[in-house]
């Protein structure tokens, strides 16, 4: 056994390698944003300290990144200036190694080039990081990790690699002014949306101009009352007026009955003759033109039975693969319909709703989830619901940055002066102001439309 050698190991060759880097790129950025004034504004909305691979260029762009969002030079007396009185200047070789990045640099003309190639350095770096991560996760034990952990776990940090970001990223307070500035500067001069519309006049007023990237938006309602079709409208509303893609996820209704609500809606033809098929000649026109335009829109129904949050997200990120943008909306109906029916259904509701909460956040996407209301309603002489009216937990209210819900006089009054007539009610807004507006709601269409258009 000792006498045979099948393989020559060379120790040499095998020694570990070190992580991807560019050092004459990283110094040439460097070189050009002490030479040049203008040149951080070229790469700063992309290049982040974390891509660089040397700690003490790290800590020379971000002395960069801090004296450009305050309006301050980042020539080399200022960066130098600044790293002394952090007591940093030390650390990253002085004063010589500052000179020595502006000597060997003649100017930031390729600076854009250059910072797309540290960037890629980073990425392998991270692949690398990730190989390991995936090592940890085969070894783990199935009751520390599911397989579905680990891999919706993976999948999250391979997708943030491919767009460039690392979320666990912390930024300095001066970066994040600097870009709330702008925003509120763009939206004062009306550059910037103010949020997703949802198409609705009266109630993108009250929640100032729409949905908010990454808000939990819970609409709640007794059973009757539209919340299913004031969810697909809104959708229906941001996929054609916006042009962004919505995920809808119905636990309750299939697809092909989801498509059915669409097509009344936009066809304007009753929802019952689609149903039983008596069509009438002069409807099958608008209806085949309703099916070409819906069929162009950038909508997408799913009636997985049994969801899960990495279900969810997995979907998600799927479909903004294939669109190669980010979702303008996901919506969920409805949350009771969610979870394994555990005998504690408050604390699993709460885990539900703290879940899509962050994954909100993570996705950076407006989410509506639909919920029901207790029958406490019913008992009351005046059935308008209150926040406390949602069923099955307190982290509803919780978790939900924009709680809404639905009220038709008529449901209960048949002599109602304000039949066809729905009540918005803006419960909870974290952003903003509550309130009422009303929409005038089409049962035979299944469609909510604007009353009345307000201005600015």
């Amino acid at each position: 056994m000792y006498g045979r050698q099948d393989k020559v190991i060379n120790f040499a060759s095998s020694a570990r390698k070190l992580p991807p880097h560019c050092l004459e790129a990283e110094e040439a950025i460097l070189g050009g944003i002490l030479l040049d004034p203008n040149a951080i504004m070229r790469v700063s909305d992309r290049l982040k300290p974390y891509h660089f691979y040397f700690n003490a260029h790290q800590q020379i762009y971000t002395s960069a990144l801090r004296l450009s969002a305050t309006e301050q030079p980042t020539d080399l007396i200022a960066i130098a200036n600044w790293l002394e009185t952090k007591d940093l200047l030390f650390r990253v070789g002085g004063r010589n190694k500052l000179l020595s990045l502006v000597e060997s640099c003649v100017s930031a003309v390729n600076i854009d080039v250059l910072a797309d190639l540290v960037i890629g350095k980073w990425k392998r770096r991270e692949l690398g990081r990730l190989g390991t991560l995936a090592l940890e996760l085969q070894h783990s034990a199935d009751d520390e990790v599911t397989l579905e952990q680990a891999c919706s776990q993976l999948q999250t940090q391979i997708y943030n690699l491919q767009q460039g970001e690392n979320t666990s990223s912390s930024s300095h307070i001066s970066e994040v002014m600097t870009d709330t500035y702008q925003i509120v500067e763009e939206r004062n001069q009306r550059l910037a949306p103010l949020g997703i519309p949802t198409g609705f006049y009266d109630f993108d007023l009250i929640i100032n101009g729409g949905f908010n990237r990454g808000d939990l938006v819970i609409i709640a309602g007794r059973p009757s009352m539209g919340k299913s079709a004031i969810a697909a409208q809104i959708g229906f509303n941001v996929a054609q007026m916006q042009n962004l893609p919505v995920v809808l996820f119905s636990l309750e209704m299939s697809k092909t009955q989801i498509a059915m609500r669409l097509l009344a809606n936009a066809a304007n033809v009753e929802s019952n003759y689609l149903k039983t098929g008596r069509i009438s000649n002069c409807q099958w026109q608008p209806i085949s033109t309703a099916v070409k335009d819906i069929s162009e829109l950038p909508i997408y129904l799913n009636d997985c039975p049994t969801p899960s949050l990495t279900y969810f997200e997995a979907e998600c990120r799927r479909i903004m693969a294939l669109e190669r943008r980010e979702l303008g909306l996901m919506i969920i109906d409805y949350l009771q319909l969610m979870g394994d029916g555990n005998v504690n259904r408050n604390n699993e509701i709460a885990a539900i709703t703290r879940g899509l909460k962050r994954l909100a956040m993570k996705l950076q996407v407006p989410i509506i989830c639909l919920s029901q209301l207790s029958r406490a309603v019913e008992t009351r002489p005046n059935k308008r619901p209150i926040l406390s009216d949602l069923r099955d937990s307190g982290g509803i209210e919780q978790d939900g940055d924009k709680v809404i819900m639905l009220y038709r006089d008529e449901y209960y009054k048949l002599d109602s002066i304000e039949r066809g007539i729905c009540e918005v009610i803006v419960v909870k807004h974290r952003d903003g102001a509550t309130g009422t507006v009303k929409l005038l709601f089409d049962n035979q269409f299944v469609k909510f439309k604007n009353l009345a258009r307000s201005g600015w």
